[in-house]
C-alpha cells in the first residue's frame, strides 16, 4: 500500500447488539474496506460485517417520503396503506405534516389516541436508541398510550411476581462459573442454542458461551436437551435428546414431579420451610382433586416421551446436583406461564433451590451475557424518557386487539383495561411486521389509525406500510455509547461515516419537531450530541462510583474505546436465592407470604380459568395432540435466526446467502418430507386458516417428526401489496402464527403454538422484499 493510499484509510471502532468491531474506510470515497473484531472478543459474530455492507446500499431512504393517498386525503385513504406509492417531499413539508397530525389528534381525540409503544431492539446506543428518544418526545407532547411486557419472556415476567415476588426474569439465572463448578446434571427445557448468544441488547462484547460449553463438557456435566429440535443445544456438550411434543413441557414436568413424590424422592423439609401451598398442589399432582394422577404414563401420552424415560430422568435429577433451565421460547406459547411456574415447583421438590449450581434458571442461550459472569450494580448511561401523563399501557402481545377493538375491555393481570381508539401511531426502531403474530389480522389492524409515522434507514416493511417516512441514520453514522444490561463493558461507538443523503439522527428529528411544537429546550436542553454523551456518561459514572466502581472520565473513555468493569471475587458471586435459603425470615421474598408460592391466593382471586392458582396442565389452543392436528398435522416452531438480528440486516449477504430459492428455509424431518414428496431446495406453501407463505425446503434429522422449524425475521413480502390475506412470498412465519394471549394474566405472545400444513408450490412469484415501493415524482396535492 502506498503512503497516499494509507493516508486515505481510517479505522474506527463502533458497536452493535452483536458486539464491538472496527471498520476500515476510505476517507475520500466513504467506502467500507474491511471489518474486524476487537481484541477483547474471543469469538466475534459474523454479523459484524453486515451493517457496514448495507449502510449505503440501494435500499437506503434518501429523503422524506409521504404516501400518495395521505398527501391527497390524509386518513381517509388509510385502507390503501401498504398498496400505494410514495411521493418525495422536503424535510420542511414532512415535519409540517407530522406536527399537523399530532396537533389534530391531540385536539380532536386527546393524547390517549396516540400509540407510542414502539417496540424493537433499534440501536445498541443509549442516546440514539430510537424507542427511547421517541417516548421522551411524546411524553413532552402530552403523553401517549404505551406498551407493557415484552415478546421475549413476557409470560414469565407476568407470573414471576406471584411466585418469587420479582419480575426481573433476566436476572433469574445461574451463572456459567457456578454451573461448571457445582452442577452435575443440566436439564434444558427448550434447549440453549449457541446461535442466539451472538447478540445482546446494548452490545454483546465478549462472545464466551462456546468456551463455557466446552468447560462444562470437560467438567463431565451431563446435559439433557428437552426440545423438539436436537440442535437447540450445542453438540460440543454431547447432550442427551428427549424429543418432546411442542408445548407439552408442563406435562413432562408434572410427570417428573409425580415420580419424585410417589417414590418419596421429594424434599419435604424444603417444601415446608421455603414454600407455601404444597399440600394443595400435591393433591392436584396425585390426582386427588381431579381423579387424574399426573404420573409418567399420563405425561407420556401427552408428550410422547416414553414413561420409562420420564421415571429414569426423575431419579437422576434427585440423585445429584441438578439445574433446571427453561428457555424463553418455552413460555412463548399458549399458557406459557405454566412451564415457568412448574419448573420452579419441580426445583422445589428436588430441594436444591438456593444451592450453588442447583435449583432453577431461566434463559440459558437466550442472549450472550445472560449466564456470563459480570458484576452486579453496573449502571447504564441513558437518556431520561420523562413522565408520560397518559397512564394507559396495553400488553405488547395485544396490540392488534388495541387497534381493532376500541372501547372494549381487555382482561389483564387482575385488572380490566378499556382499549382506547388509536388515531396515530409513531414508530421508530422496530418492525411490527416481524414481531406481531397473525400478520393478516395485524395488517387489518394497521389500517385503522388515521396516521402512521415511521423513522427508517431502509425501505423495510414498516416504511412501506407507513404514511410519513422520515429517513434516519444508522449506528455507523453517529456517535453513541453502548452498554448491555448483562455485560461488564461500556463501549464508545464512534461515528464511522457521514449520514446518507438527507438522513438525520432520530434525536435530531425529534428536537426539531419539539421546537416546532413549543418544547424544544425541554427536549434537547441545548446539548449537542457529544455534550449529551458526556452528560449521560458522567451521570452513570457517578452512580458507578457510589457502587464501588471507578470508570475513567469521559475523555479517557472515549479515546480508549471501552471500559471493562472488574469482576467480583468468585467467592462473592451470589447464588440465586442463596440468601433466602440461608434464612427465609431474614431474607424473605417479596411475595405475600415471603416464600415461594406454589399456590397463589392472589391469582386465585382473579378467577381465571386459563391461569389456575397453581401450576397445571392446560391443553393448548392447538397442538399435535388436539383435533386441529387432523387438518394441520405439522407444528411450526419459529426461532431466532443465526444470520441476522430478528429482522435487522435481512438484506445483507449473510442473511440472503442462507436463503433457499430466495426464501427463508423451512426445516422438515425426512419422514415428513418423504410423505409430501419434497426434496431439498423445493419451494413450499406453508399454510393454515390464518394465511400462507412460501419457504425453501431443507431436510434435517435434527427435528422430531411432525415438527417443522424456521427462523423469524424474513421481511414481510405479500404478493398483493397491502392486501389482507395475500400469499407472503419471502418466508415470514408470523403470517400463520396464532394471535391470542398466553392467558388473561400475562396476555403475551403465543407464537410457538401454531399448526400448519406444507405442500410443494410450483412457479412461485418473484421475491420483491428488497425492492423500492413505487415512487411518484410529483406531489398530487
Amino acid at each position: 500500500m502506498d503512503a497516499r493510499a494509507s493516508e486515505r484509510r481510517k479505522i474506527t471502532q463502533t458497536a452493535s447488539h452483536w458486539g464491538a468491531y472496527k471498520v476500515e474506510t476510505d476517507l475520500s470515497t466513504h467506502e467500507v474496506l474491511a471489518t474486524r473484531g476487537v481484541q477483547f472478543d474471543p469469538h466475534p459474530s459474523p454479523l459484524q460485517a453486515s451493517l457496514p455492507e448495507v449502510v449505503y446500499d440501494s435500499l437506503r431512504i434518501d429523503q422524506p417520503y409521504v404516501r400518495e393517498g395521505y398527501l391527497r386525503s390524509r386518513g381517509a385513504s388509510r385502507a390503501e396503506r401498504g398498496a400505494q406509492g410514495f411521493v418525495p417531499v422536503s424535510w420542511d413539508k414532512a415535519l409540517t405534516l407530522v406536527c399537523e397530525a399530532l396537533q389534530e389528534t391531540r385536539e380532536q381525540h386527546g393524547n390517549e389516541a396516540i400509540y407510542g409503544g414502539s417496540y424493537g431492539w433499534a440501536s445498541a446506543g443509549r442516546l440514539h436508541h430510537a424507542p427511547s428518544v421517541l417516548k421522551r418526545f411524546l411524553a413532552l407532547a402530552g403523553g401517549y398510550v404505551d406498551k407493557v411486557g415484552n415478546h421475549s419472556y413476557g409470560a414469565a415476567q407476568g407470573i414471576m411476581p406471584y411466585i418469587l415476588g420479582r419480575a426481573d426474569v433476566n436476572r433469574l439465572v445461574v451463572s456459567w462459573p457456578e454451573v461448571v463448578s457445582h452442577t452435575r446434571l443440566l436439564v434444558l427445557f427448550g434447549g440453549a442454542p449457541l446461535k442466539n448468544t451472538q447478540i445482546d441488547a446494548g452490545g454483546a462484547v465478549k462472545h464466551e458461551n462456546l468456551d463455557w460449553y466446552m468447560k462444562a463438557a470437560q467438567a463431565g456435566i451431563e446435559v439433557i436437551c428437552i426440545s423438539p429440535q436436537r440442535s437447540d443445544v450445542p453438540a460440543q456438550v454431547a447432550p442427551e435428546w428427549l424429543p418432546i411434543r411442542p408445548n407439552t413441557d408442563t406435562a413432562l414436568m408434572l410427570g417428573l414431579a409425580h415420580t419424585l413424590v410417589s417414590n418419596g424422592l421429594h424434599n419435604q423439609e424444603f417444601l415446608a420451610r421455603y414454600c407455601v401451598g404444597y399440600p394443595e398442589f400435591e393433591r392436584y399432582l396425585l390426582g386427588q382433586s381431579d381423579n387424574t394422577p399426573k404420573d409418567a404414563t399420563w405425561a407420556s401420552h401427552i408428550t410422547e416421551v416414553p414413561a420409562e424415560s420420564i421415571e429414569q430422568l426423575a431419579r437422576r435429577m434427585a440423585s445429584t446436583r441438578t439445574l433446571i433451565n427453561t428457555s424463553w421460547s418455552v413460555q412463548r406459547a399458549d399458557h406459557g406461564e405454566q412451564p415457568v411456574w412448574m419448573s420452579i415447583a419441580l426445583a422445589c421438590l428436588l430441594g436444591q433451590v438456593g444451592m450453588p449450581g442447583g435449583g432453577f434458571s431461566f434463559g440459558f442461550g437466550a442472549i450472550n451475557g445472560i449466564a456470563l459472569p459480570y458484576p452486579a450494580g453496573i449502571p447504564r448511561p441513558k437518556i431520561s424518557l420523562g413522565h408520560n401523563p397518559v397512564t394507559i399501557k396495553v400488553p405488547v402481545g395485544r396490540v392488534t386487539d388495541l387497534l381493532l377493538r376500541p372501547g372494549e375491555q381487555l382482561a389483564y393481570n387482575g385488572q380490566s383495561i378499556q382499549l382506547p381508539k388509536i388515531e396515530l401511531i409513531y414508530s421508530a426502531g422496530g418492525n411490527p411486521f416481524h414481531h406481531n403474530t397473525n400478520l393478516n389480522r395485524f395488517l387489518q389492524a394497521w389500517k385503522q389509525p388515521a396516521t402512521i409515522i415511521v423513522h427508517e434507514p431502509w425501505w423495510t416493511p414498516p416504511a412501506r406500510f407507513a404514511d410519513i417516512v422520515l429517513p434516519s441514520t444508522t449506528t455507523m453514522e453517529r456517535n453513541d455509547i453502548g452498554a448491555a444490561e448483562h455485560g461488564k463493558y461500556w463501549l464508545a461507538m464512534h461515528q464511522v461515516l457521514p449520514p446518507y443523503c438527507q438522513a438525520r439522527n432520530d434525536f435530531d428529528i425529534f428536537s426539531e419537531l419539539a421546537e416546532r411544537l413549543g418544547f424544544g429546550f425541554a427536549y434537547h436542553q441545548n446539548r449537542s450530541e457529544m455534550q449529551w454523551l458526556r452528560y449521560m456518561y458522567e451521570e452513570a459514572r457517578q452512580i458507578a462510583g457510589e457502587r464501588g466502581f471507578a470508570p475513567p472520565p469521559f475523555a479517557e473513555f472515549w479515546s480508549s474505546g471501552a471500559y471493562e468493569f472488574p469482576l467480583l471475587d468468585s467467592a462473592a458471586q451470589p447464588t440465586l436465592l442463596g440468601d433466602f435459603r440461608a434464612d427465609p425470615l431474614i431474607h424473605p421474598l417479596h411475595t405475600s407470604s415471603g416464600r415461594i408460592e406454589l399456590v397463589s391466593e392472589k391469582i386465585r382471586s382473579f378467577d381465571y380459568d386459563d391461569c389456575q392458582p397453581h401450576p397445571c396442565w392446560i391443553e393448548p389452543a392447538e397442538w399435535l395432540g388436539g383435533e386441529q392436528a387432523k387438518r394441520y398435522p405439522l407444528h411450526l416452531l419459529s426461532n431466532q435466526p443465526r444470520n441476522r438480528l430478528h429482522s435487522q440486516l435481512d438484506q445483507a449477504s449473510l442473511s440472503r446467502n442462507g436463503e433457499i430459492s430466495g426464501r427463508e428455509p423451512i426445516y422438515l424431518n425426512p419422514l415428513d418430507a418423504r410423505r409430501r414428496g419434497l426434496l431439498d431446495g423445493d419451494v413450499v406453501r406453508v399454510f393454515n386458516d390464518r394465511g400462507a407463505f412460501l419457504a425453501g425446503v431443507q431436510i434435517s434429522g435434527e427435528l422430531r417428526p411432525g415438527v417443522v422449524s424456521m427462523a423469524t425475521g424474513a421481511w414481510y413480502d405479500p404478493e398483493m401489496a397491502g392486501s389482507v390475506g395475500s400469499l407472503e412470498k419471502h418466508g415470514n412465519p408470523n403470517v400463520v402464527t396464532l394471535d391470542k394471549g398466553t392467558s388473561r394474566l400475562a396476555q403475551c405472545s403465543v407464537a410457538q403454538t401454531c399448526l400448519v400444513e406444507v405442500e410443494k408450490y410450483n412457479q412461485p412469484p418473484s421475491v420483491t422484499a428488497f425492492a423500492w415501493p413505487p415512487i411518484l415524482q410529483s406531489d398530487p396535492s
